[in-house]
């Protein structure tokens, strides 16, 4: 019998405190989050509830003031390759070309490029970056520059992938663009993906849960399950199953803003 796996990613009991101008500010407060091995988990929410706080600690880049996060059942103490982070800005290297900047991280662990070509090669056709290999990033636009993003991160197949609104910088046609490439790749890969928004379109298409976080100090307010069929497509956002699911997200976030303001005097 196969032995029974976790979660892939598993948040217990986290809190996080920052210290600002000598206060203590609550930033996240009792998240209990589970995301299971190959599956596709956004967070939504409000600006400043926490979301890149959250992500930002499964990365390793940041510790919880208590509770404890874990990754394949190991605490995470430190960044690791296994997990790989996009950021909203794709941060290349400008006088890289696009191929040395996607070889960059297989170079450096001293791979030969037997090992990582067919890789490369692969990437460049997924992500639609043939005939671009020779360019630098400032010949790019901005959806093509975190393709080449995306194809660095990817090429070290890692076992998380952890985008922190990743399109959230680019015009609305190519952000289109983008969450259908987003699928396509995914579909090939099936990395597990932990993945920040706060576009609830966005969201619902891409994941196959969404966790609904409050405004600070971020909570959990509801997980739902995006039970749509896959492969998906923009086409998707029309069905009635789709708009169900966006008016139940948005009237949790409508709930939460109502709150805050209440709280807030406003």
């Amino acid at each position: 019998m196969a032995e029974a796996r976790g979660p892939s990613i598993q948040l217990r009991d986290v809190w996080k405190d920052f210290v600002k101008r000598g206060r203590r500010v609550e930033a996240l407060q009792a998240i209990e989050v589970a995301v299971e091995v190959n599956e596709f988990a956004a967070l939504l929410g409000p600006s400043g509830c926490g979301k890149s706080t959250l992500l930002n600690m499964v990365a390793g880049f940041d510790r919880p003031t208590r509770g404890e996060v874990l990754v394949n059942g190991v605490r995470v103490e430190r960044p690791d390759p296994s997990r790989a982070v996009v950021f909203q800005e794709p941060a290349l290297f400008p006088w890289y070309t696009v191929l040395d900047n996607i070889t960059f991280g297989p170079k450096t662990r001293g791979l030969r490029p037997a090992a990582y070509q067919p890789r490369v090669d692969a990437l460049l056709e997924q992500v639609g970056l043939e005939g671009f290999e020779s360019h630098y990033p400032a010949e790019l636009s901005g959806g093509m520059k975190q393709r080449v993003g995306i194809a660095r991160v990817l090429v070290m197949e890692p076992q998380v992938l952890l985008m922190d609104e990743p399109f959230g910088s680019l015009d609305a046609q190519t952000r289109l663009v983008m969450q259908e490439l987003l699928l396509s790749v995914w579909e090939r890969h099936h990395q597990t993906v932990l993945f920040v928004t706060h576009d609830v379109e966005e969201a619902l298409l891409l994941a196959d849960s969404v966790s609904v976080m409050t405004a600070r100090p971020g909570r959990i307010k509801k997980r739902i399950s995006v039970e749509l069929p896959r492969p998906r497509a923009l086409e998707l956002t029309t069905s009635a199953a789709f708009n169900d699911l966006k008016r139940e997200v948005l009237s949790l976030i409508r709930e939460e803003s109502r709150r805050a303001a209440a709280q807030s005097g406003g």
